[in-house]
């Protein structure tokens, strides 16, 4: 919006004779401002008035409860306090899933997007730790089957384009690179077998991501480059994010990729069934596309004589649960949130990635590994039916350093439990032995 503004013209009058004469006889400008920007109590304090602001204006647009979130304004860290609250989460979780949610009058996206806008890292994370679901929600409405009925989703679209603008302001219209490993170049791991040529025009970076362009809408053809976008902006602090956004995140991603294949554990019989065989060249993806594997297309053959109805298909996927040490109520509770939804390469890239993070992070949570151990082996069997190369690749090699991880860590655990009871106890150090020579 534009400001009037007042111009000043070189005819003399009484009011600016006198404004001249009061500006002449004003003292110089002290470096109160400038002391105060750079103090570093001043700026504490400050950003925890904002926090308190907005965690107080929040808390007007949600149901109250008997930990009303004024108590987590008064905090010292507000807007961390809030993120690291379960009642908190419950209370946005259950707006933002309620049927009528995410419409352009929603005041929650109202304030989702205002908050974002800040500047403040901490507002900014803490709207961050509800994209899993938000994206998530608006997704699986938008490839819903009766989404004509739907209301207008733009509230949940306004701020994944507030998302999707700041990713696109930092990147300053540059593409995404990794650097490629060269393998017959040099390195302070290996020495190639065969003499490295001299090839300075060897391409060795990757494109990750192509330049971002800017969007005012949410278009079909380019929603799923926004949500990815969006989803790299969360990866980027997903380190920060607590196991409740993370647990969100595995749900939606093994509701995206459609629960009902049985073949989503059949990567995890690969070990068992490559010892019995004594072949060292077959892979994973090898055995799920043998034809005597009872799949067809996404179902389960029929034809085959050992393949058995869909109750033992369920008992498989159970007792592979037990096998990995994942609990199967984490396994049914990932299928009550989303739906099947389209996967292309700039969506599921994001989210193999994060996921990946899920699995491996140090600080995530068992239940955390355990829902992404399911998400993953629920878009491998998705992605091998859509025979999408990249990530077969990407998520059978986290299958892989998934199972030998629990491998190892199960190894460590029985070598634990078999250790004698004293074990811990200090023995009594021995005195050397003394060899005496005769001469």
């Amino acid at each position: 919006m534009d400001f009037p503004h007042n111009h000043c013209t070189n005819s003399p009058s009484p009011s600016s004779s006198s404004t001249s004469s009061s500006t002449a006889r004003q003292p110089p400008p002290s470096t109160t401002t400038t002391t105060t920007d750079n103090d570093p109590m001043h700026s504490w304090w400050e950003s925890v008035s904002k926090q308190r602001s907005r965690i107080l204006s929040l808390s007007y647009l949600l149901p109250p409860d008997g930990t009303t979130l004024s108590s987590l304004a008064d905090s010292d860290r507000p807007a961390l306090s809030l993120l690291s609250s379960p009642a908190a989460y419950s209370l946005i979780s259950s707006a933002l899933s309620s049927p009528t949610s995410g419409s352009g009058s929603d005041p929650l996206c109202q304030w989702l997007y205002e908050t974002f806008q800040s500047s403040d890292p901490h507002l900014r994370l803490l709207v961050l730790s509800f994209l899993p679901l938000l994206s998530g929600t608006y997704l699986s409405r938008i490839h819903t089957s009766d989404s004509s009925s739907l209301p207008s989703l733009s509230g949940f679209e306004a701020v994944l384009l507030a998302v999707y603008s700041s990713e696109v302001k930092s990147r300053s219209g540059k593409p995404l690179l990794v650097q490629i490993p060269d393998l017959s170049q040099p390195s302070l791991y290996h020495a190639p077998r065969n003499k490295p040529a001299d090839d300075r025009s060897r391409q060795s970076v990757g494109v990750l991501s192509p330049p971002l362009e800017p969007h005012l809408d949410v278009k079909s053809t380019k929603r799923a480059v926004i949500v990815g976008t969006a989803l790299d902006c969360y990866y980027k602090q997903v380190s920060q994010m607590p196991a409740w956004s993370k647990l969100d995140f595995c749900t939606f991603a093994a509701a995206w990729a459609g629960q009902d294949c049985p073949c989503r554990t059949k990567l995890d019989g690969d070990d068992h069934d490559h010892h019995e065989s004594g072949n060292g060249n077959s892979n994973g993806h090898d055995h799920f596309f043998r034809k005597d594997s009872g799949f067809s297309n996404g179902r389960r053959s029929r034809d085959g004589d050992d393949v058995g109805s869909e109750d033992d298909v369920i008992k498989d996927v159970a007792v592979e649960m037990d096998n990995l040490g994942i609990n199967k109520e984490d396994a049914e509770n990932l299928e009550k949130k989303g739906v099947r939804i389209p996967l292309p390469w700039e969506l599921l890239r994001p989210v193999v990635t994060i996921l990946g993070h899920c699995l491996f992070g140090p600080s995530n949570s068992q239940d955390v590994k355990d829902a992404a151990s399911i998400a993953i082996r629920c878009l491998y069997a998705r992605a091998s039916h859509d025979l999408a190369p990249q990530a077969i690749l990407a998520l059978q090699s986290l299958i892989r350093l998934d199972k030998s991880a629990r491998a190892a860590a199960k190894a460590a655990a029985t070598v634990v439990a078999n250790a004698p009871s004293n074990a811990n106890t200090p023995s009594k150090a021995k005195k050397p032995e003394i060899l005496l020579v005769s001469k």
